[in-house]
């Protein structure tokens, strides 16, 4: 659905499973909104995925604010499926998508709200949500210009299924849940090195046989509310996401073989901590992704490139919030899943920077409002 207007009480920013998360709590509160989104239709970069790629999370647990995901408990489903829940989503609703818009930057204004430039105009509102999540730039390490030119290299976002790639050994770099998934999926026609220490591993029995516990751990206990939550919190952000779905033990049965993290390039060559040299055709580099917020004018960034927020509410920017950031607020607030409580928070909590008078109302707001755990 289009808008006629450019200027609304509130703009976000992607049309993922964040962004529609977000337009379904604001409508239901009647507010004046529009999403913004580069894709043609809602959730289409998810048609960009490798072909064969599953949710690690059931079905039961996939599902969007007001809408189950059509499929079994159990299953795990597919890209494309995911695609097709996300686009139906936003049809049932009648969320006002603005599609193929792609947003070239945003002016925060000094007296309050924001403009936003696209490339279908000029859009202006009180409040803005970035929902585009972190997988934006892809992450991957500076030796890999030292490897050799005839070597390969893309990253996991460019994957799509083993016949793109050229014949010859493949070196998986990434020990997380995709670079386990791909180095299973290749090894089953090549030889396939994984390199890197796995993340740490929810239990494939607990997803399968306790999923109601599951669910619990996942996104009730491992939260910022909570002390396991705020530790593991620490080593999510350090280490990366764990491994759902897979094991250590699953990747060697799988006939893939495993390397420890890359410590150095010989001769073009990748070398591993152990002393493995790893030779490889092509290299993929399961790495992740690093943020990308610099389209914001004037937006204060920490160390690592993340907005300095509470609860997604931006503690620097009044009326200005997030969704999608790794442990927003809990584990699952990345997934499909945990976009609601996310999004519902937001939808009750964050100013309109027209209403705000401080500069620091916003982080005023965020700490009263922390406790709240829905």
């Amino acid at each position: 659905m289009q808008s006629q207007s450019n200027n609304h009480r509130t703009i976000i920013v992607g049309a993922g499973h964040c962004g529609l998360s977000m337009a379904h709590e604001l409508g239901k509160s009647g507010e004046d909104h529009i999403v913004l989104d580069s894709g043609p239709a809602p959730g289409s970069s998810w048609r960009s995925r490798w072909d064969s790629l599953q949710l690690f999370t059931p079905a039961a647990h996939d599902g969007l604010p007001g809408r189950r995901f059509p499929a079994r408990g159990s299953v795990l489903p597919a890209a494309g499926a995911v695609a097709d829940y996300l686009e139906s989503y936003a049809e049932a609703f009648g969320l006002p998508i603005h599609s193929s818009t792609t947003v070239t930057g945003m002016d925060i204004g000094a007296a309050g709200g924001f403009t936003v430039h696209t490339t279908d105009g000029t859009f202006t509102a009180d409040r803005v949500v970035v929902a585009t999540g972190v997988h934006q730039a892809p992450k991957i390490p500076a030796f890999a210009a030292r490897i050799s030119a005839a070597t390969t290299q893309l990253h996991s976002s460019e994957y799509r299924n083993p016949q793109m790639l050229p014949e010859g050994p493949v070196a998986v770099v990434g020990f997380g849940t995709s670079g386990a998934q791909i180095a299973c999926e290749l090894a089953a026609g090549r030889q396939v090195t994984l390199c890197g220490k796995p993340t740490a591993h929810v239990p494939g029995a607990l997803i399968h046989f306790a999923p109601a516990l599951y669910w619990l751990l996942v996104h009730r206990i491992l939260t910022r509310s909570t002390p396991a939550g705020r530790k593991v919190a620490k080593g999510f952000l350090a280490h990366g996401a764990p491994l759902i779905g897979l094991t250590a033990d699953d990747v060697d049965s799988a006939g893939v073989i495993r390397a420890g993290k890359i410590a150095e390039v010989r001769d073009g060559v990748m070398v591993a901590q152990d002393g493995k040299v790893v030779e490889a055709s092509t290299i993929i580099w399961a790495t992740g992704y690093r943020p990308d917020f610099s389209w914001i004018n004037g937006l204060e960034v920490d160390g690592s490139g993340y907005p300095f927020h509470q609860r997604g509410i931006s503690t620097r920017v009044p009326g200005l919030g997030f969704l999608g950031l790794p442990f927003q607020y809990g584990l699952t607030s990345g997934i499909i899943g945990g976009a609601g409580r996310d999004a519902r928070y937001l939808a009750r909590r964050l100013p309109h920077r027209a209403a705000t008078s401080s500069p620091h109302a916003s982080e005023q707001a965020a700490n009263e409002l922390a406790p709240d755990r829905d």
